[in-house]
């Protein structure tokens, strides 16, 4: 006899910005219980599902009380006695519940805390950890290439500079301890680099350095430095992605590069970052250009060397329509999945799946507000996704992922592998 829902728990807990968000529990009639924290984002495309926020003085608005009390009403309401492991069924009727195209009267929030807990509850009752419940629907694959931020900026530190993520991804790593290990040494060099030239201002909001530089493409420079003096080779062991995360400072054709002093247009911004792609190591580059400069975005997308991930973010926001859209239009060819920005685990496989069937890759990702959750590494390795990124190399939030990583490569039948470097690899292709 199938397991069934007995109840549901919505707890108001705090994210790694000190505000606070929901967690949920889900427990079954058998005795298994599943728990997942819904993250927020700073930095957000306005075709995401909406967080269910309070308003008023409190927290800035930004209280939860209201979402938490939806799980503990229709949401427990209309979820006790479902089969813990129909993950369609109980998305689809929080969706058919919630009745809004984004998710806005119970929250975004409410609705991804209980798809992800559910997802965790079904693995328990089953005896499975998640990735192995999840891989019931996909092949697992190896561990997830990690894409670590060293430098933060944008939205996620008071806009210092105005690209927001200066990652770097360990392409020459034969492993994925080796690939952390790599990520450290270049965080630890580039804090020195920082430090002995006055340029540190303190951590980001996803535990990458502040810095303080007075041009964007400082921050490259000050990067690739810090990649050499680690002693790793940029481009064959270490390459750099970045998040230019255009939407923050452009629309309508035309963006504010504030700490550059200047505005220029769609093809002046796609010009100055091609030229980043032909003088650094750049394998990976989002949100190039704002969501709503898609003809841009596409002719960026084709004029960017084949080697490079051209990834979609505000402009796709992890809805499978989106995606399809852009897809058609040649506008990127990587998707950002980000369960929370749909709402439902359902709906992040959907657009996982439309993804993959129009050629696309996938990076899972985390938000710049997070917790001790885990759950997207699991999704990273049960659905097979290549790239996992999370934030920095510091801060437990962050941590908790990376290392949530190296227990599962001890339990993978991948072990500790990672996906074919020649998809990342940086050259004159």
């Amino acid at each position: 006899m199938s397991d069934t829902i007995e109840t549901v728990i919505g707890r108001r807990i705090w994210d790694s910005r000190g505000r606070p968000t929901v967690e949920v529990e889900i427990r079954t009639v058998a005795g298994a219980s599943g728990r997942a924290i819904a993250p927020a984002g700073a930095s957000t495309g306005s075709g995401e599902a909406l967080d269910r926020r309070d308003g008023g003085a409190a927290f800035a608005g930004l209280d939860v009380r209201g979402a938490v009390s939806s799980v503990n009403g229709e949401i427990r309401d209309a979820l006790r006695g479902y089969p813990v492991e129909d993950q369609l069924g109980v998305d689809r009727a929080l969706v058919e519940l919630d009745g809004t195209g984004n998710k806005a009267r119970l929250g975004g929030n409410a609705l991804i805390a209980t798809s992800m807990a559910l997802a965790h509850a079904a693995a328990a009752s089953a005896g499975l950890p998640l990735w192995r419940h999840l891989a019931a629907t996909a092949k697992p694959g190896p561990l997830p290439l990690p894409e670590i931020q060293i430098l933060g900026g944008g939205a996620h530190a008071a806009r210092r500079v105005d690209v927001q993520d200066f990652m770097v991804i360990a392409v020459g790593a034969p492993d994925y301890p080796t690939a952390l290990d790599w990520t450290a040494d270049v965080y630890r060099a580039a804090g020195l680099i920082l430090a002995d030239a006055g340029k540190l201002q303190g951590v980001a909001d996803e535990g990458g350095y502040w810095p303080a530089f007075d041009s964007n493409e400082e921050a490259l420079d000050c990067l690739m430095r810090a990649i050499e003096a680690s002693g790793h080779a940029p481009g064959d062991e270490m390459a750099i992605a970045l998040d230019i995360a255009a939407s923050d400072f452009g629309r309508g054709g035309r963006y504010t590069l504030a700490r550059d002093g200047r505005e220029i247009d769609s093809d002046g911004l796609s010009e100055m970052l091609l030229g980043w792609l032909a003088r650094y190591p750049v394998v990976s580059i989002e949100d190039p250009l704002a969501e709503d400069d898609a003809d841009a975005f596409a002719r960026f997308t084709a004029a960017a060397p084949p080697r490079v991930q051209v990834v979609g973010d505000d402009l796709v926001t992890t809805n499978a329509a989106r995606i399809a859209h852009c897809a058609s239009l040649g506008a990127g060819n990587t998707a950002l999945i980000k369960p929370n920005q749909i709402g439902t685990l359902t709906e992040t496989w959907e657009a996982l799946e439309t993804a993959r069937a129009k050629g696309w890759g996938a990076i899972v990702s985390a938000r710049s507000g997070e917790t001790e959750d885990v759950t997207i590494v699991h999704l990273g390795v049960g659905w097979g996704i290549p790239q996992l990124k999370v934030g920095s190399f510091t801060r437990s939030e962050r941590m908790a992922k990376w290392n949530e990583g190296l227990r599962l490569a001890e339990q993978v039948p991948t072990g500790d592998a990672l996906p074919e470097r020649s998809a990342f690899a940086w050259g004159d292709s």
